[in-house]
């Protein structure tokens, strides 16, 4: 019982009640359990098949979940009719998020292909605890980053006088505090394979004389010792698998013959090449034409003969540090349609920033594509998101790049798609990419991401009723003065056409609201496609209050009715919180 108070002299008492079995389920139990009021072992079995698409289900498994059913019945009625189920005991199996979850937990995907091949789970500036400009340099977002799966770190190498080792990582002409290179590098070794066992690539901005290049061959040769990959041959050919890579640290920098030319060229401007990987394509003016592009981009900051030079011509310690290089990173000479040009003898890693994806997603769509089936494209967010805020990661998905670079300590609804995007393939951090990305047609032909497609699937999800927040949280979080008034919105993010949010009607005054409404989604990337579902409490005096969220990715949804988890906006899970939906593909 709740009890709100009215203009202070009124109390207004509500009693919170449990949601039962919706009307859909409370038919299914009829038609499988034939009338009856317990549903057998067998019964159970044909359900899960039929009504749960569950096609490989045995008998042993609807044993095992009888089994697991009737532990979390209460205490009482543990001891009672332990051969069967109730209604409440299939109602209280299907809301539970732990036994019926949306997605699988599992890996699922061929992890035997190139690097290329696959999505990663990719963080940017990885060290930073909170804004661009003047929060704290630290080794807790690394970790938190790691236990999140996240396989791709990024850290801004320093010299520095005060450091132990010559090196502090930090945001190079920002007021943040720094932290010390080997503090990363450790936390790294401890923790890289806590989420997932597939490799960590360290991601190397370089700011440092060759002499500090040694030293950090150095550190990072005596921090990882045998769990460094070391490539045998100056550049790849072709990336590794995943596989092959297992419980591996990767190191992807630019070669330090790149680092030389560019200061040579900065002189005594070093704020001009304060990023080293960031692009002057992004700077272009948007009425250039193509020619005058590639004159522009002519002072790029790297060689394209950069790995023919031999020791001889380089500072001491630069060889030592060059050799630990395993995914090579630069632009050639030229314009945009240069650097995206395909190698056959060599793979590379090619860093834009979102700015810059969108120029080349508009003039050479195509050409992304085909330069992500071998090599690596890194996208990056645009220098003035000071706020550590992100960018719509689909733009780069859906032209095959592969580190899609996320400020991970940031908020917001794209962070949302990330999470939703890594939480497939059993959260390893590596998504393949769909197939279409991958292929070359007739012609020579590759996706084209600007083609309008025909519908391929379509998407049903009905929304029935939520639970949980009476337990986390207080009484009086959402509304002063009555329960909260629930709505649900439901969309699909993917590519244009595929785009849309829906929302339920709103329930008033209920900690428990019953919704009982169906959606539907065509899709023609059901492959991209990522379904977002938030709460939202209605609040007619100010905005809404936000009750929970989670994003998931349409290609492994389970169909049937399943238990939905709510996530907070920093992306971590409700103790209590979820919906009950269903999901059909049609």
């Amino acid at each position: 019982m709740g009890t709100y108070r009215i203009c202070m002299c009124f109390k207004r008492k509500y009693k919170v009640t449990e949601a039962g079995p919706p009307t859909d389920l409370k038919e299914a139990f009829k038609k499988y359990a034939e009338g009856g009021t317990q549903m057998t072992v067998e019964q159970l079995k044909s359900f899960l098949v039929e009504v749960q698409g569950e096609s490989g289900t045995l008998i042993s498994d609807a044993e095992r979940i009888l089994e697991q059913v009737l532990q979390k019945r209460p205490h009482i009625a543990k001891y009672t009719r332990k051969s069967t189920l109730s209604l409440d005991d299939l109602h209280r199996y299907l809301f539970s998020a732990d036994l019926n979850p949306p997605i699988g937990d599992k890996i699922c995907q061929d992890m035997t292909a190139p690097l290329s091949h696959y999505f990663i789970y990719t963080g940017h500036n990885s060290y930073l605890t909170g804004n661009q400009l003047n929060s704290d340099c630290s080794v807790v977002p690394i970790i938190n980053a790691l236990k999140r799966g996240v396989r791709v770190v990024e850290l801004d190498m320093w010299p520095s006088d005060d450091a132990k080792d010559g090196v502090h990582v930090y945001h190079g002409w920002t007021l943040t505090n720094p932290v010390e290179l080997i503090e990363c590098l450790k936390s790294i070794r401890e923790h890289a394979f806590s989420a997932s066992p597939y490799p960590v690539i360290i991601t190397l901005e370089d700011h440092l004389t060759p002499d500090l290049q040694a030293k950090v061959a150095q550190l990072i040769t005596q921090t990882f010792e045998d769990i460094l990959f070391n490539p045998q041959s100056g550049c790849l050919k072709e990336f590794p698998s995943p596989e092959e890579l297992k419980y591996q640290i990767i190191i992807s920098t630019k070669p330090p013959k790149e680092y030389l030319k560019a200061k040579s060229e900065l002189g005594d401007n070093p704020q001009k090449g304060s990023d080293s990987d960031e692009d002057a394509w992004a700077k272009v003016p948007p009425d250039l034409t193509n020619d005058q592009e590639d004159d522009h981009m002519s002072d790029s900051d790297s060689s394209p003969d950069e790995d023919n030079d031999d020791c001889e011509s380089r500072p001491p310690g630069a060889c030592t540090y060059k050799s630990l290089i395993a995914i090579h990173a630069g632009k050639p000479k030229g314009g945009l349609k240069e650097g995206l040009k395909v190698e056959p003898d060599k793979v590379r890693r090619l860093s834009l920033s979102e700015q810059a994806l969108e120029k080349a997603a508009s003039s050479h769509g195509t050409d992304v594509v085909r330069f992500t089936h071998r090599n690596i494209l890194r996208v990056y967010p645009k220098g003035t998101r000071f706020n550590s805020s992100n960018y719509n990661p689909l733009i780069g998905w859906v032209h095959g790049a592969q580190m899609v670079a996320f400020n991970m300590q940031g908020y917001g609804k794209y962070l949302w798609l990330m999470h939703g995007m890594f939480r497939s393939n059993g959260g390893c951090g590596f998504v393949k990419k769909p197939d279409f990305l991958m292929k070359v047609g007739p012609d020579n032909r590759v996706f084209d991401p600007k083609e309008k497609l025909q519908v391929k699937k379509t998407l049903k999800v009905k929304v029935y009723l939520g639970d949980g927040w009476v337990l986390d949280f207080t009484q009086t979080h959402f509304d002063m003065y009555s329960p909260p008034d629930f709505y649900t919105r439901v969309g699909i993010a993917g590519v244009p056409a595929d785009k849309v949010m829906k929302e339920t009607k709103i329930r008033h005054d209920n900690w428990t609201p019953v919704w009982d409404e169906e959606f539907t989604f065509p899709l023609t990337v059901p492959e991209l496609a990522l379904l977002r579902i938030e709460v939202q409490e209605h609040d007619i005096s100010r905005n809404d209050d936000f009750a929970g969220q989670t994003c998931l990715p349409v290609w492994e949804l389970r169909s049937g009715i399943r238990a939905v988890p709510l996530f907070d906006r920093k992306g971590k899970q409700y103790n209590s919180v979820k919906l009950l939906m269903r999901f059909e593909f049609v």
